[in-house]
């Protein structure tokens, strides 16, 4: 699928970890040509990712095991969004009832938040993608969100991919704490453009000159499109070919993996 868009007009590219980069433990058809691709042109990139259970750091780690190199300084999750989103709203060391794992709870701890798993004097209920999720954890966050805390998310994805296929990601909990409270969560993540915009001043391109490349249609597909930028949907995750032509949202490029991408389409053609 081709936009019409000028190739050169390409500078930079934000890129989803989960589904394009990798699923489970295993890197996903094309990586290692696609940056090898990246690196011989000099074109900067981050990634941008709505998993908020590790750390930039986690991820890095988890990165090298499949043996490819990142920096924590090219990633941007939405644990981080949500933290500075945070920092915004309330003064330094508020109260915070999170649900979530240790990329959330590192993040809120670098800005000195308090993390409680009390609803009693909570100013703030966090949700994160949590794969420990309970009742009383669930309870307690309804309680504070009905006693008028802020409700936050860090994403509302739906699903999560997984080696084994798709299971319940944060959206699911997000939307069964809306059921009871009747109060919807603001939401950081994509399909938000906050997680798109803030790499920009790293990557010192404009939003017009930088190509989202994604694996979901409602998230990173829509995210790059309200942040005003060039988006390719990748099919190694959770959209198929079928999704894609039921869907009113379109990408303006569709590669099977990330080495049709550097097969059939390029950042600049003089320098191919």
């Amino acid at each position: 699928m081709k936009s019409g868009v000028d190739p050169k007009t390409i500078q930079a590219f934000i890129i989803d970890l989960d589904g394009v980069i990798w699923r489970g433990e295993s890197l996903l058809p094309g990586v290692e040509p696609f940056f090898e691709w990246l690196k011989k042109r000099s074109i900067p990139y981050m990634f941008a990712t709505n998993n908020a259970t590790s750390t930039p750091h986690a991820m890095v780690q988890r990165a090298q095991k499949m043996g490819f190199e990142i920096t924590p300084e090219q990633i941007i999750t939405s644990s981080q969004a949500a933290v500075n989103f945070l920092r915004n709203q309330l003064p330094q060391g508020s109260s915070i009832l999170m649900i979530g794992e240790n990329g959330l709870n590192e993040a809120l701890n670098e800005a000195s938040f308090h993390i409680s798993t009390s609803a009693e004097n909570a100013d703030a209920v966090v949700v994160g993608m949590d794969r420990e999720i309970t009742w009383r954890k669930m309870a307690e966050a309804a309680y504070a969100i009905s006693a008028g805390a802020l409700f936050l998310g860090t994403n509302s994805d739906p699903s999560f991919p997984t080696e084994r296929g798709l299971a319940p990601g944060n959206g699911a909990i997000l939307y069964a704490l809306q059921m009871t409270t009747g109060i919807e969560p603001i939401v950081v993540g994509k399909p938000e453009p906050y997680l798109f915009l803030q790499p920009l001043q790293q990557l010192t391109t404009l939003p017009e000159q930088t190509r989202v490349l994604g694996d979901r249609l409602t998230t990173d597909i829509q995210g790059g499109k309200n942040a005003g930028m060039l988006t390719a949907l990748i099919l190694t995750g959770v959209t198929s070919q079928e999704d894609l032509k039921e869907s009113t949202i379109q990408p303006h490029f569709v590669f099977e993996n990330l080495k049709h991408l550097i097969r059939d389409f390029w950042v600049n053609p003089a320098q191919s």
